[in-house]
């Protein structure tokens, strides 16, 4: 697409970041297959694929700096924000995307096919029925409207020691005296004021975690009604 690689190039280094070649096709690749799918489908609001480079992509590998090298779900994912671009970014570390929605699902699995990206999961299922064997060290999300609804949704799927990396715009001051007061094992670890090139709005990431001995507590209390 016409501009759309070079603005990417930009961007990534804008932010202080690298991606190869290949990266840089693969997230070109991925901005054109979601303009083609958004003639057909509402996958996003934002259609003109420029504005998608720094409103979704830059925005979305903002968080590079701040996961770890375990493995991440990326819930109301969408069309894959920010899990399938972290995922290009990030060949080493394991994804699962998960999203209500079979139209944004149907999305997701061709662009993990179509970019070959052997490293993401889709699943299209309610994030609060899902279960899982094995915890997941981090999650992260775009979309929930609160930092309460997100933990509370996602608690159970998260593995021992495990972060939630919640992405908002203005720093939710009041989320966060929400969420103490709902689950006071709650703590906030850091929350950082990012940058996105080509982005004039605030944006912030807000680093959570549960320690399980205190979070364990709390849900005895709870369902026992102390």
């Amino acid at each position: 697409m016409q501009g759309v690689e070079s603005l990417l190039a930009a961007g990534i280094n804008g932010a202080g970041l690298y991606a190869t070649d290949q990266q840089l096709g693969q997230l070109t690749a991925y901005i054109e297959l979601m303009t083609q799918w958004n003639q057909i489908y509402n996958l996003t609001a934002i259609r003109d694929p420029k504005a998608m480079v720094s409103r979704h992509i830059l925005d979305s590998l903002m968080l590079i700096p701040y996961v770890s090298d375990g493995n991440l779900l990326d819930v109301g994912s969408g069309p894959g924000l920010p899990g399938i671009p972290l995922a290009i970014m990030c060949p080493g570390k394991q994804f699962s995307v998960l999203d209500c929605n079979g139209k944004k699902t149907r999305f997701m699995t061709q662009a993990r096919t179509a970019l070959d990206l052997h490293n993401v999961m889709v699943e299209n299922c309610r994030v609060e029925t899902w279960q899982v064997k094995t915890g997941f060290d981090e999650i992260t999300s775009r979309a929930f409207s609160s930092l309460v609804d997100m933990v509370t949704s996602t608690s159970h799927l998260m593995a021992e020691g495990g972060r939630w990396l919640a992405m908002k715009g203005i720093h939710p001051e009041l989320e966060l005296a929400q969420l103490q007061a709902v689950r006071p094992d709650i703590q906030q670890v850091n929350s950082i004021q990012l940058s996105v090139p080509g982005c004039d709005g605030e944006r912030h990431l807000v680093i959570i975690e549960a320690s399980k001995t205190d979070a364990d507590r709390f849900l005895r209390a709870t369902r026992s009604g102390f």
